[in-house]
């Protein structure tokens, strides 16, 4: 794989539940070292899309290479699935998600949450997985809360230990499936700044979000999702700064605040 190779690439996915279809034909790329922002209405596709893309949800028809590697499939339509289950296991260690309810293991103190995975997944080393999740907990801004349980850390805490949990995976891009909604607007505010900490770093991260800020200030490309097709995408300055579309007009001025 040479660095020009995308980390992810979808080609055509269409993604349906029963008759309903969610995803009717995209494509999406997200170069190394990139950020895509995924943005839409609820229901457009934007989180069915994320979640096909580390393997969470099956696809009927299309492609997703990782790192220039095609997913192996069998079967078709809705009895498609992955041929491989060691390659969807390399695959998701290497796209760690982050969810919106931070999903957290309540009975594990947030050091054990941030080390369980390295652990039990790759098998790494206990004392150097412990040294990182310590090192990745300072990085997120709660290293004094290694050994505080989840029902201790307000929500904002929380979902910053789970950003700590898939860092630890030193995964080759960070998928995060509307990381700041559960949270109040002052909470939300660490996040957004933990996001745009790893954004200047140059990590690879797609993210679905419903904070146009969010994804004018970190993205460097920006995907407007419409009743399961890409309706416009470009550069944060075109699709915000000047939109080409009605539905994208009409999209960012009803979340526009009043």
């Amino acid at each position: 794989m040479t660095t020009d190779t995308p980390v992810i690439q979808i080609k055509n996915l269409h993604k349906a539940y029963g008759a309903l279809e969610v995803l009717k034909g995209v494509d999406l790329t997200a170069p190394r070292g990139h950020v895509i922002s995924l943005i839409g209405s609820s229901g457009s596709g934007k989180s069915t899309l994320l979640r096909c893309c580390n393997l969470l949800e099956d696809s009927q028809q299309g492609e997703v290479i990782f790192k220039g590697e095609p997913v192996r499939w069998k079967g078709d339509g809705h009895y498609r699935c992955p041929a491989d289950a060691k390659q969807v296991l390399r695959i998701r260690t290497n796209l760690s998600m982050v969810f919106q309810q931070f999903n957290l293991w309540a009975h594990m103190s947030i050091l054990q949450n941030v080390m369980e995975a390295p652990l039990t997944v790759l098998g790494r080393d206990r004392a150097e997985v412990e040294t990182a999740a310590r090192g990745y907990l300072e990085k997120v801004g709660i290293g004094d809360k290694c050994d505080a349980y989840p029902a201790q850390l307000s929500g904002g805490q929380q979902q910053r230990a789970a950003i700590a949990r898939a860092l630890c995976m030193e995964p080759e891009a960070l998928l995060f499936d509307e990381p700041t909604s559960a949270l109040d607007p002052e909470l939300e505010q660490e996040v957004v700044k933990v996001i745009k900490d790893l954004a200047a770093e140059g990590r690879t991260m797609v993210i679905v979000t419903h904070d146009m800020k969010l994804a004018a200030d970190v993205s460097d490309h920006v995907v407007f999702l419409h009743k399961g097709l890409i309706e416009e995408q470009g550069t944060p300055e075109e699709l915000f700064g000047a939109p080409k579309s009605e539905r994208l007009r009409g999209f960012l001025s009803a979340t526009q605040p009043a």
